[in-house]
């Protein structure tokens, strides 16, 4: 019974009706055992109601207090909510008495992109040390497997990931596979999440798909060896459902780290990680194991969504003020970035600031985000915080946004493409690490530099200017979009053969 009644509360949440789904959780979890309170509240979790998720796992530990998965779920609600420091420690500790699961270990890697307290050196030596634990696990040290004599048939290139599906991994990489030449490559994309939706049928369309999510590493291994790969892609770094861990086993001669991850695998067998000059400026070497591939190209390229609507005009216009936003993970956020939006919003009387992720379903961090601009002299009649919808909506909702403001360590990736595609300026602040300069990279790709701060005062005036401007808002909404098109940022044709030309010369490098 409790089954089927958790399973209302995901139809619920999956359709959008957030009050009905959570009236359900509430209700079976004042009766829920230890292991039905884990299940509820990671549904909670996943839908952004922070608060009821955490009373779950605090009843799991009152009364199990050595639940270490409850633990491991209140350092992820922290890390969602921003609270960086709460996070690293819970992960410090479940480390110690976890210290070989894979979850927590890649867990504890993750946040640290989001960390602004974390260093680059410690990324990277923690990322070193996944792995040596990863190959150890493996058996140890394992040889490069044999390439083929000679490549007189197409390349086979394996793609890696839980995200071939309506997800930032799936929606950069579902054109790249329709756009390989068939005469070139044979691609195989092994999904290893459990969702399957309109993108997964267009990969499963132009490529041949796996559903490994059922497989354990041997398993995904030997079906890798059987397709006989000759480079093996990985989309997913540390991030949810990574299967990275399979690697350590080297299943193909030549295996690559590229889109899903934004640093170090700290894998010793990796072949290459695919950047760019932008991404990746010289000396950025010091922060992989990998060896970095720069592509000319780009390091992705950005294809929107068949149901994108029309850019409308700036909101400023019907308004009579400016409105800033940002529809990004709200993990991202931390006191630097408040600092910095506040003297934004401060700097530009009468200006509004929309924020809009799923974590704002929950009441209780609306309150607490509200209080940090309050904290900083922002009334909260100025900010308004937007809970989830779904993809086509969130779109249309740039039409109330006339500039996007970047947050930072960790910058927006496919957020800030579509953001831009929407006729959106996006005001950002690059720093050392690849996460950091994702939208300064697409800027660059698309000639607007002029929207990258060199400091954060520098943000804050370009943020200034461009609201001083309305009738500059309505000229760049009505370019932006061709300024994109005609860039190497969309360009799929040669980011593609660029790609299959950077996966030859890969194979080429290590034939034996």
């Amino acid at each position: 019974m409790h089954s089927q009644t958790l399973a209302f509360a995901h139809t619920h949440a999956q359709a959008g009706r957030f009050a009905e789904m959570l009236s359900v959780c509430q209700s079976l979890a004042e009766s829920a055992s230890p292991a039905a309170l884990l299940e509820i509240g990671a549904l909670l979790s996943s839908y952004g109601f922070l608060s009821q998720a955490q009373q779950c796992f605090q009843r799991v530990l009152a009364s199990h207090p050595n639940d270490l998965s409850a633990l491991g779920n209140l350092a992820n609600l922290a890390a969602a909510a921003g609270n960086h420091a709460a996070a690293r420690n819970i992960y410090a500790e479940l480390l110690t008495k976890l210290p070989d699961h894979p979850i927590v270990r890649r867990n504890a890697l993750t946040s640290l992109e989001y960390d602004p307290a974390a260093s680059d050196a410690q990324r990277l030596n923690q990322a070193k040390a996944w792995g040596e634990w990863a190959v150890a696990k493996a058996g140890g040290f394992l040889p490069r497997p044999k390439t083929r004599t000679t490549v007189d048939q197409p390349l086979r290139i394996g793609y890696v990931s839980a995200d071939f599906c309506q997800h930032t991994v799936g929606l950069f990489i579902k054109d790249v596979l329709t756009g390989h030449q068939a005469s070139r490559v044979r691609a195989f994309a092994y999904h290893a999440g459990g969702v399957r939706d309109w993108v997964t049928e267009q990969i499963a369309g132009s490529c041949t798909l796996r559903g490994v999510s059922q497989l354990d590493d041997a398993a995904l291994v030997q079906l890798i060896r059987s397709d006989a790969i000759d480079v093996l892609v990985d989309l997913s770094g540390h991030t949810a459902g990574s299967r990275l861990t399979a690697f350590a086993y080297r299943p193909a001669p030549v295996m690559v780290s590229w889109l899903g991850y934004f640093a170090s695998t700290g894998l010793s067998y990796m072949d290459a990680v695919l950047l760019d000059e932008w991404h990746a400026p010289h000396g950025a070497e010091s922060q992989f194991t990998e060896p970095i591939i720069r592509l000319s190209s780009g390091r992705l390229c950005y294809q929107p969504v068949p149901f994108a609507p029309d850019v409308s005009p700036p909101p400023c216009e019907r308004n009579g003020f400016i409105t800033f936003g940002s529809f990004n993970n709200t993990a991202k956020l931390n006191a630097g970035v408040y600092d910095v939006w506040a003297r934004v919003l401060l700097a530009v009387p009468q200006s509004r600031l929309v924020l809009k992720w799923r974590t704002f379903n929950d009441q209780a961090f609306q309150q607490s985000v509200t209080q940090q601009f309050a904290l900083r002299g922002i009334e909260p009649d100025r900010i308004e915080l937007r809970g989830p919808s779904f993809h086509a909506d969130v779109l249309k909702q740039y039409a109330d946004i006339d500039i996007a403001l970047d947050p930072f360590p960790f910058t927006g990736g496919l957020t800030s493409c579509e953001a831009l595609w929407m006729g959106v300026p996006v005001v950002t602040l690059p720093k050392s690490s690849v996460v950091s300069r994702q939208t300064f990279a697409f800027l660059t790709a698309i000639d607007q530099l002029q929207w990258i701060a060199n400091d954060e005062t520098h943000y804050i005036h370009i943020a200034q200017s461009l609201a001083s401007k309305n009738n500059g808002l309505s000229h760049i909404r009505a370019t932006l979009r061709e300024a994109m098109r005609s860039s190497s940022l969309m360009d799929l044709h040669g980011f593609t053969h660029t790609l299959e030309n950077t996966f030859y010369q890969l194979y080429e490098k290590v034939k034996i």
